[in-house]
């Protein structure tokens, strides 16, 4: 609240909110900062069509730049594009496809044109706009995307007063995510405080997931509620991945090393949009719908009673003006109990007794079953032959690109599913080297062969074999803060989550 006192001498509270509601709009006082995308940079390496198909970690946006803008100045600018549906905060196709207007953009004179992204958490007055893109030389033609907002630095300065002036058109962006929260589902993303976790029990922010058994609440974890008969795991390799939701920061450096290590396509701008994306990683972002994550489940709680589920969903869908912020790397889980595993017609995905999730690829006969059937939904299918393609000009289809794949790892061809696989060939090549030595495997020879736990700098993942005695991977599979991805689903997967702690003591 803001004290104010009015020229009749008498005094009043106002809230900050009005005070920006009485206050008229001038669109030529906006400031725009122009940034490096965390993936593209400035530009230097627009040619490279995995940083072109990278998803920006906050907008989930690939093959673009964009004006970042609040919700509340876009609908002031007239550049709020009416949701088709009230779970989105932009228009959708009937593709699925997101939508966004275009605007105007000038600085001392100079214009461009440029779609608009509304961004949860974007201050009030402010734009942004990423660099890198617009490139017209130097460049394949599939490159030549974007708009070059290096015309807008002028002085070197990053930070510019502009004007913003609606106009004609709709853009189309290939978005890979369009749901924006958890919507309350606190058992996808667990987060607590650090209060709370250092003075209550783990019951109170890790509880493990029960089900009914004889109308008694077993724990989801026993053997007793199991469908399949449990074999021993402790004999021979196990791997296991860690992944410390505190230490994520949606860099994105995982996904590239992915695709790198594993010669994942790159399928382009209009497959995207049709959400045909290849990516074996994603990172899925997540804004809070109130101020906090934990006033999402409570405002959940609040409304379920009074109004139907679809619109209390699709409140909760709406991100906070200010949200908080939480990224969660998803990749196959390489389940113990696979529902995948179960409906292949062909036995082309099976489990293997290190723990890995196998694929065969020439078993395969793309029914699409195994995809439907998996509830972290993280497989793909390939739609066409991304290798040696006129269709998909990009790395595969010439000689110089295709010296950068890996020889260790098939190119998959139309027709079949793909996923992660654990880096199986890093793998088994640790094996079979110490095997040819004649030797056991030496104790963290397994840490650095998934290509995701290597590339990340932050050390939110961690890849080794649980059945190494003192191993890192099994003290963080058995630390208070892991927890398996929807537990009471049962899959029992070999992907293991650390809980979020946010301090959130005001100092």
């Amino acid at each position: 609240m803001l004290f104010l006192r009015s020229a009749v001498n008498k005094s009043y509270y106002i809230s900050f909110d009005d005070l920006i509601d009485q206050i008229k709009l001038d669109s030529s006082s906006f400031e725009l900062t122009l940034y490096p995308k965390i993936g593209m940079g400035d530009g230097q390496q627009a040619n490279n069509p995995w940083l072109q198909e990278f998803p920006d970690p906050l907008t989930r946006t690939t093959w673009d730049n964009y004006l970042t803008i609040s919700e509340y100045d876009a609908k002031s600018l007239g550049l709020y594009l009416e949701p088709s549906t009230f779970f989105s905060q932009s228009s959708h196709d009937a593709d699925g496809g997101l939508n966004g207007k275009y605007a105007i953009i000038t600085v001392n004179g100079n214009s461009i044109k440029a779609p608009v992204m509304i961004q949860p958490g974007q201050a009030r007055g402010t734009v942004g706009l990423s660099f890198g893109y617009g490139r017209t030389k130097g460049v394949k033609d599939e490159m030549k995307v974007g708009t070059n907002a290096y015309k807008l630095y002028e002085n070197f300065n990053n930070v510019q007063q502009i004007s913003i002036k609606p106009t004609d058109g709709k853009h189309e962006f290939a978005c890979i995510q369009l749901h924006n929260t958890l919507m309350g589902r606190g058992e996808i993303l667990k987060e607590t405080t650090l209060e709370i976790f250092n003075t209550k029990d783990k019951k109170h922010w890790n509880a493990e997931a029960v089900v009914s058994l004889n109308h008694v609440e077993t724990p989801v974890s026993s053997p007793d509620v199991d469908i399949w008969d449990e074999f021993d795991r402790s004999i021979g390799h196990h791997f296991n991945l860690s992944i410390d939701l505190n230490a994520c920061t949606g860099c994105g450096a995982c996904v590239i090393a992915c695709n790198a290590e594993n010669n994942v396509p790159v399928v382009g701008k209009r497959e995207i949009r049709r959400s045909r994306d290849m990516h074996w990683l994603r990172i899925d972002r997540y804004y809070s719908s109130e101020d906090t994550f934990n006033q999402d489940d409570v405002k959940k709680d609040d409304i379920s009673g009074l109004q139907s589920s679809l619109t209390s969903f699709g409140e909760l869908e709406s991100p906070s003006e200010n949200p908080q912020v939480a990224f969660q790397p998803i990749m196959c889980q390489h389940c113990n109990h696979a529902p995948c595993e179960t409906v292949c017609p062909v036995a082309a995905t099976s489990h293997g007794r290190q723990g890995q999730n196998h694929m065969a690829y020439n078993r395969c006969v793309g029914t699409r079953y195994c995809a439907n059937n998996c509830p972290y939904k993280v497989r793909r299918f390939n739609w066409f032959l991304y290798s040696q393609n006129d269709e998909f000009d990009y790395h595969m289809n010439d000689d110089l690109g295709r010296m950068v794949l890996n020889p260790d790892v098939t190119v998959r061809s139309r027709g079949v599913m793909e996923k992660c696989s654990f880096c199986i060939q890093n793998t088994q090549a640790v094996i079979l080297k110490a095997k040819l030595e004649g030797r056991p495997v030496a104790e963290g020879e397994f840490n650095d062969t998934c290509a995701c736990a290597s590339a990340c700098s932050s050390g939110a993942m961690r890849f080794g074999d649980i059945n190494e005695k003192n191993s890192e991977i099994d003290k963080l599979k058995n630390d208070k803060r892991a927890y398996h991805l929807l537990d009471s689903v049962g899959t029992k997967p070999n992907v293991v989550y650390q809980v979020k702690i946010r301090n959130e003591k005001k100092v």
